[in-house]
């Protein structure tokens, strides 16, 4: 049976945003309702951070997890890699992790991240330092560039992004979009909010995400943070049935 209700949510700032005491109301929630209730983390972390996370913390385990960014689908209870639904994703990156390197290596304002990822290339970043001219550069050689937080740099196969690949494994998973609520804070999330699906963007944004958002009709823009954005939207958009945060 189709869940009643499937959160497709950001983690930095978004799920794990807000106080300890509304963390722990929504992740309640959260378990509270496991049988109508399908749970995706669309993040830019990585499958070992997931794992360790949720078994270290109060933090829910996922149903399915999108990662990397979007480069990265698993599921199940060991959160492992969904080969079938990466294939696309794999073949996009085409292993040129090196290429990407190469190219960047040594600018300004770039340090390059120690985790291998499987497909992308991720900095950190300071704008004050880094030359812009290189975006286009690199996105002539068949890639994309996504800037988020003032504070990272990704490289990604094109057309890969977090929305793109929630649409994939929406539509693998035979649910229904009008049941979906994405939830995001910063402009790697844009993706989600332009799929169409119903979105929060809480309180927490950072201002370059809610300037690209302007006055989205699907959208929601709450007042709380984190945590306590997501419970708003849930209850102002009226997705769970007799839900009150």
């Amino acid at each position: 049976m189709s869940p009643a209700f499937i959160l497709a949510t950001d983690l930095d700032g978004t799920f794990l945003g807000g106080t300890e005491d509304e963390r722990r109301r929504l992740y309640d929630m959260v378990e509270s309702r496991r049988d109508e209730l399908l749970l995706v983390f669309v993040t830019g972390r990585d499958l070992p951070f997931i794992r360790t996370l949720c078994s270290d913390t109060m933090v829910p385990w996922p149903d399915y997890v999108i990662g990397d960014v979007g480069t990265t689908i698993a599921g199940g209870p060991d959160i492992a890699p969904l080969e079938e639904l990466e294939a696309p994703i794999a073949a996009a990156w085409s292993d040129r992790g090196a290429e990407v390197r190469a190219l960047l290596d040594g600018a300004p304002g770039l340090s390059l991240q120690p985790t291998p990822f499987r497909y992308r290339v991720s900095y950190d970043y300071d704008p004050a330092a880094f030359d812009p001219a290189l975006v286009p550069q690199v996105e002539a050689r068949g890639f994309d560039v996504l800037i988020s937080a003032d504070r990272f740099l990704d490289v990604l196969p094109p057309g890969i992004a977090k929305g793109p690949t929630l649409l994939r494994l929406i539509d693998h998973l035979a649910l229904d979009r009008a049941r979906v609520l994405v939830a995001g804070d910063t402009l790697n999330d844009l993706s989600l909010f332009e799929t169409g699906l119903a979105g929060v963007a809480v309180g927490n944004s950072e201002p370059a995400l809610k300037q690209r958002l302007g006055t989205r009709e699907t959208v929601y823009h709450s007042q709380g943070d984190g945590a306590a954005g997501i419970l708003e939207a849930i209850h102002h958009l009226q997705l769970l049935p007799e839900f009150t945060p």
